[in-house]
């Protein structure tokens, strides 16, 4: 409006002549105010005629460019992934679009950063709406510099031929007719890490935009990092890559969205090699997941802590790799027509160093059962490393039994379930509180629970228990587990399955779906729990739908943490000091199966 008065005052100003003074009387003077008022008058009136005919043609001219609040959300359009179109760091001087009236929830939503991302699942026409990750470009001392140098991966274990064909390892021949044609790899146990960011290069939904992001991927090897230092190192060794890892996601801007609570990595190995409790040198593992912005990122590994709340359990990876359905399909339906001719097996050693194992008395009734079978792992016996021969004795077993190893969980119980045996669990841990994205809640479906100390204490019959199952349930246990294999297996990073969804595309729905809930939690102010208890973390994946608080469980003893002045060993007790031994000795069990 300045520059408008400014020319009217001089249009005023240029329109009437200077008058000269005079020495005419009063009469003379008041004509004169009087034309000066009738010229004022009629440029007041001009002026407004011809501001008024401009603004009306501004509004309905849309040749007349003009700045416009835009009131309403457009309608959903199609996403396109080019950087160029959604920039990843807008003006932060840039405001909302004004709310609509009375729009409680836009006008919570505008606080967030992340409402953008929410808002591609309403967009029907784009399959990846909602499911758009983002992955951190790291440096390659992150990932790939360690594959480079794959010889210090392990130190008894020559890691490099584990690496190869996208970290399945070298292929497998069918000799003996135990496994199928293709598929088939020997696969090292603790090589999640790169298995799965290779599948995940192969994600139908990535983005370079992480404004669309439903999550945002960290393809660190922790565990591979972790396993070149274990042994031999001081702490700030051990240390060294967790630290430069969280300084270097702290400076990127993805990481101010949601100060890593959208952030995700996977580990190939058991918590207890990341919680290191202090900073004495000999005490076990780094401390990459009691780092404080760590605690905000999601960890999937191959077993969690049931005290913790930012680790998540996945599979251990198994053998077969399958690069088609159709690979799968055949598979599953010839474990259905298997001749299954023991009971039930166990593959394993006894753990005479750990007081609270069953291993030896589960070795004993195998021993003594006309309808048990025992491959030993001990005593330098090489069938037990052998995938042929493991698999050859699950097939041909009903039930496998899989007590506690070294901690919770165990790789056999996914091999096991591949090769369509009903598991028998003795701890909770070993399965019901670890894999709850990828095993159903209801356990009884798909598996057996017998309570340690009812081997133990009472020495009950394993035979005599499994027994008692009625044949046809039997049959429908074992159909069960047969259903569950496409979501127990990581498919081969090199191609990808038509329909089925496995180990790696449940895993990462799970993750999308929890960021999910955390943002729109965090929009409408609220949380999923109420008094939530970290140390009961276990608890919450196995509420009922609509819970939003754990209370006292059946499963209480078998989780309880040592008190100031307990015995960490002694019965029911868990701590994480247990288990963080129990790591240590899982080491030494692989050293002695290497030097075997």
């Amino acid at each position: 409006m300045t520059p408008r008065v400014a020319m009217r005052r001089r249009s005023a100003e240029e329109g009437v002549a200077p008058t000269e003074p005079t020495e005419k009387g009063n009469e003379g003077k008041n004509q004169n105010n009087r034309i000066y008022l009738l010229v004022s008058i009629s440029l007041f009136f001009w002026a407004l005629l011809l501001c008024f005919h401009f603004s009306v043609l501004g509004s309905t001219n849309p040749n007349i460019p003009k700045q416009q609040i835009q009131l309403q959300p457009q309608p959903s359009q199609s996403i396109s992934l080019r950087v160029d179109k959604f920039p990843l760091h807008p003006p932060k001087d840039r405001l909302p679009p004004a709310p609509l009236a009375n729009s409680t929830e836009t006008v919570k939503s505008q606080e967030f950063s992340f409402v953008r991302a929410l808002k591609t699942s309403e967009n029907k026409s784009d399959p990846c709406g909602g499911k758009y990750i983002y992955v951190h470009d790291l440096p390659a001392k992150f990932n790939e510099d360690m594959l480079r140098d794959c010889k210090k991966l392990s130190l008894w274990t020559n890691m490099c031929k584990f690496t190869t064909n996208a970290g399945l390892g070298p292929p497998l021949e069918n000799v003996e007719g135990v496994f199928s044609d293709q598929g088939w790899y020997a696969t090292n146990q603790f090589a999640v890490d790169v298995i799965f960011s290779n599948r995940m290069k192969q994600y139908k939904c990535l983005t370079n935009d992480s404004s669309l992001a439903a999550a945002i991927f960290v393809p660190f090897y922790a565990g591979f990092d972790i396993a070149r230092y274990l042994w031999g190192y001081n702490i700030s060794t051990r240390d060294a890559a967790s630290l430069e890892l969280v300084d270097w996601l702290m400076k990127r801007p993805e990481w101010e969205i949601m100060r890593g609570k959208d952030h995700f990595l996977v580990a190939g190995r058991i918590t207890w090699d990341f919680r290191r409790l202090s900073e004495e040198e000999n005490d076990w593992g780094n401390k990459l997941l009691f780092l404080p912005a760590a605690k905000n990122m999601s960890m999937l590994v191959v077993e969690s802590s049931p005290w913790n709340a930012n680790d998540f359990g996945i599979p251990y990876p198994t053998y077969f790799h399958p690069a088609k359905d159709s690979e799968v399909f055949e598979w599953q339906e010839r474990m259905r027509n298997l001749d299954r001719k023991w009971l039930f097996s166990f593959a394993g050693a006894p753990r005479p160093d750990n007081p609270k194992s069953i291993r030896g008395q589960i070795i004993d009734q195998c021993r003594n059962s006309k309808v048990g079978k025992l491959l030993e792992c001990d005593f330098g016996e090489s069938k037990c490393h052998a995938p042929s021969s493991i698999m050859h004795m699950f097939q041909g077993s009903l039930f496998c039994l899989q007590p506690q190893g070294d901690s919770y969980t165990r790789r056999s119980a996914f091999d096991s379930m591949l090769a369509g045996c009903i598991p028998v669990f003795f701890h909770p841990g070993s399965a019901y509180t670890q894999y709850t994205w990828h095993l159903p809640k209801n356990y009884t479906t798909y598996s057996v629970f017998i309570p340690e100390d009812d081997i133990r204490k009472r020495n009950m019959s394993i035979e005599e228990r499994l027994l008692q199952i009625p044949p046809e349930q039997v049959k429908i246990m074992r159909e069960n587990v047969i259903k569950l294999i496409p979501g127990l297996i990581y498919a081969d990073p090199r191609s990808e399955l038509e329909t089925l969804k496995d180990a790696f595309d449940v895993s990462v729905e799970a993750i999308i779906d929890k960021v999910t809930r955390l943002r729109k939690n965090m929009i409408e102010g609220r949380t999923e729990y109420d008094n939530f208890v970290e140390e009961n973390s276990w608890k919450y994946a196995l509420l009922e739908e609509g819970q939003r608080e754990a209370g006292g469980h059946v499963w209480d003893p078998f989780f309880s943490k040592p008190k100031p002045g307990e015995d960490s060993s002694s019965e029911g007790n868990g701590g994480t000091t247990i288990s963080a031994d129990a790591a240590k000795n899982s080491w030494k069990s692989e050293q002695r199966d290497k030097t075997q």
